[in-house]
């Protein structure tokens, strides 16, 4: 879909780029022609990145961590001398049970790094997105975000969270030239959502075959998105041809309107 020109002046930070939907993001606009760099909290992955894309920047950081963020923009920075895309990408599953069996540390893991770290990363960029032409940030946000999600109250309030995030910093930083924009998933086929399909399976105590069929039967289409799918808005959303979109959420879930 992109080409090897249209990303050639971007530089572009992805937090948690190193697998998964990271790295379908990383792999696409590193095609495109974009500087990259890229964080995560697996060394082994990151090492991998290495061997795939060795001229993509990347560096451990936990996005909770105040500290680890600010080395990671001053890295970046270094690195690509500025950033005009950032793509809040970290984020955890949380746990898998009904609210009231779910623990206090449990709860503020998943606001820690589903919605603190978005909100350090991107307090983080402004100071280098405002010296840019066309700057935006893309958080990432889920069908969680705008749909109860039953079994999983703290992904899907940590994701309703991101999505007043985004039109809050919308608003706040539209004068400055600055887009904001989510993403909303849906069930994205892969590793993480078949390790939930697991945890729902076991809670309920029926067959994963049963969990695996609701979770491809809850959206329009019949199907799980694909990581691609999700790359790909990501990537319009960052070009030069959505300069005129921000403070939307952009849903890329087959049209879902209940989740299992």
């Amino acid at each position: 879909m992109w080409n090897k020109t249209d990303f050639a002046r971007k530089r572009v930070l992805i937090t948690a780029g190193a697998s998964g939907l990271g790295l379908e993001m990383a792999r696409s606009f590193h095609s495109a022609g974009a500087q990259l760099t890229v964080c995560d909290v697996d060394r082994s992955a990151l090492e991998r990145l290495g061997t795939e894309m060795p001229t993509v920047h990347s560096m451990y950081a936990d996005v909770s961590s105040e500290s680890d963020v600010e080395a990671l923009f001053t890295y970046a920075e270094q690195k690509m001398r500025g950033v005009d895309v950032l793509v809040n990408n970290a984020g955890v599953a949380g746990p898998t049970r009904r609210f009231e069996d779910v623990s206090l540390p449990e709860w503020e893991q998943t606001f820690a790094v589903n919605m603190t770290g978005q909100f350090l990363c991107a307090r983080a960029a402004v100071r280098l997105l405002r010296k840019q032409a066309g700057a935006s940030i893309i958080n990432l946000s889920s069908a969680a975000g705008h749909l109860g999600m039953p079994g999983r109250v703290a992904y899907s309030a940590s994701k309703w969270a991101v999505i007043g995030f985004t039109k809050t910093l919308a608003i706040e930083l539209g004068h400055e030239g600055i887009r904001v924009n989510a993403v909303l998933p849906g069930a994205v086929d892969g590793p993480r959502i078949r390790a939930v399909i697991q945890a729902k399976a076991l809670e309920r105590n029926v067959p994963i075959e049963d969990v695996a069929k609701a979770y491809s039967g809850q959206a329009a289409l019949g199907r799980m998105v694909s990581a691609m799918d999700v790359a790909n808005m990501v990537m319009f959303l960052a070009s030069d041809a959505a300069a005129s979109i921000t403070g939307q959420e952009m849903a890329v879930d087959g049209h879902t309107q209940q989740l299992s």
